[in-house]
């Protein structure tokens, strides 16, 4: 389709100090600029036809990011001030998106319990399009500590102190008997202290991290009177036995952890009945616990066997295979990881527990249906995660015009989004031809064009009228 009104205008230059008639004929320009004719895409050629303003609704714009990694993003709350005040909630994926904005400058700060953000707010300036990109945040977990003191210190320097529940770790107490846990996500946990020779009170005492270090976890060692024994044993094989943990509880409470042998002992232990419990991220054990009782004498041979756990895979294809092709795929949830699609498109992560993922796809000049797909794995690989990839859609607009009767250096472009503008210049240099492309147009608005000429003194003319009107796609 090939529309063209031949509407004339005239452009001239207003010159406010009195000049001479020959500078007078040097510097004006009788007949400018027809109305400016645009393209875009392959829609055809059309111009603007009124002289007369139009109204027009008030143009909004849209700020979107994303908060990563999604642990900290999901249900994240986004607080937007500035020339207008809301908030929203980040979804799944971590990302947020403000709409019906006006040209402003607006300050984003994200919020949520547990994390701190990076940075901790962002100043974004909406200025005649939407803002979506630059403006992300990354999430932090916090993190905290547990701290006490044993006394006196000839029990308490050098005791070992085990840490069990939300996070299984040990340390050792220093020379005044003091000790530190650090690192610790919220959550219950239990502190046993163990120094051969010795024994403590309490056995052990349960402490709670609520968003906030927990100091004062004391114990009192006193010194044995009575002959102690130890326990052994071994974890097979090495593979699942070497680094695992071993809790002992009943008669007295403690953890070690099994060497690169997988060998194990508790030593100290007095007369009573024991329970020993391996554990290792990864692996299973046979069996789950086993009692010990000490009754006067050493107690070995309580092994275990390490089974490591079954895995499975997420696999799928994006079609079709131009946009598949080393495309992208993120997993993220119960794991996180990426991979390229093959040549066909097709993709597979292995190696995964089970649990609740999500699987996202991207490659640079397409869009993706569904954007995104929530998979649980549940003792099965699962299959056919498939993506649809589609072009994204890109226009420019071709303006052209006629050449000013006066002698010029060239042309200047303008643009603005509302009939009337206000208007920016467009091209970064002046315009020797008689047309120019704008190719930064996007999608889904309306773009008003006005034209000038200069000549080699710098001098401008006023903004050709009435401005041509493109639409885009």
């Amino acid at each position: 389709m090939r529309m063209q009104r031949d509407r004339h205008c005239l452009v001239g230059f207003r010159n406010r100090r009195r000049i001479d008639s020959r500078a007078r004929q040097a510097v004006l320009m009788a007949a400018a600029l027809l109305p400016v004719i645009f393209l875009w895409g392959c829609s055809g050629i059309v111009s603007g036809t009124n002289s007369q303003p139009q109204n027009t609704a008030p143009q909004t714009y849209l700020i979107s990011g994303t908060i990563a990694p999604v642990a900290g993003g999901s249900g994240a709350t986004v607080t937007l001030s500035g020339t207008a005040n809301a908030t929203t909630t980040a979804n799944a994926s971590g990302n947020f998106t403000f709409t019906g904005l006006a040209n402003g400058t607006y300050t984003l700060t994200p919020s949520h319990a547990g994390y701190t953000f990076s940075p901790t707010s962002s100043s974004v300036t909406v200025s005649g399009a939407n803002v979506t990109t630059g403006v992300n945040f990354a999430a932090t977990a916090q993190t905290y500590s547990i701290s006490g003191t044993m006394s006196p210190t000839a029990g308490g320097s050098g005791a070992t102190v085990a840490l069990s529940g939300a996070a299984n770790a040990t340390a050792t107490a220093n020379g005044s008997g003091a000790y530190t846990f650090t690192g610790l996500a919220n959550g219950t946990y239990t502190v046993t202290p163990s120094q051969t020779g010795y024994t403590f009170s309490p056995a052990s005492q349960n402490a709670t991290v609520s968003g906030a270090n927990v100091t004062g976890v004391n114990f009192t060692a006193t010194a044995q009177t009575s002959p102690t024994y130890s326990i052994s044993g071994t974890i097979s094989p090495t593979a699942g036995a070497s680094g695992a943990t071993i809790t002992l509880s009943g008669a007295a409470n403690a953890s070690t952890t099994a060497d690169s042998s997988g060998a194990f002992t508790f030593s100290g232990l007095s007369n009573g009945t024991y329970v020993l419990t391996p554990s290792h991220t990864g692996y299973t054990f046979s069996p789950t616990s086993q009692n010990a009782t000490v009754s006067g004498a050493n107690v070995t041979g309580v092994n275990f066997t390490a089974t490591a756990n079954a895995t499975f895979s997420i696999s799928g294809t994006i079609s079709p295979a131009a946009g598949g092709d080393l495309a992208t795929v993120t997993l993220s949830g119960a794991a996180n990881t990426s991979t390229l699609a093959s040549a066909t498109g097709t993709y597979t992560f292995t190696g995964l527990a089970n649990g609740a993922y999500t699987v996202t796809p991207s490659n640079s000049g397409y869009t993706f249906s569904p954007v995104n797909q929530a998979v649980s794995v549940s003792g099965a690989n699962i299959t056919g995660v498939n993506f649809t990839a589609t072009a994204a859609q890109s226009h420019s607009v071709v303006l052209t015009w006629l050449a000013s009767t006066s002698t010029v250096s060239g042309y200047n472009v303008y643009r603005g989004t509302a009939n009337g503008g206000p208007y920016t210049l467009v091209n970064t240099s002046l315009v020797a031809g008689l047309s120019f492309t704008d190719s930064t147009v996007q999608n889904g608005l309306t773009y008003f064009y006005v034209a000038t000429a200069v000549d080699s003194s710098g001098n401008e003319s006023p903004y050709s009228s009435p401005p041509a009107q493109a639409n885009i796609p």
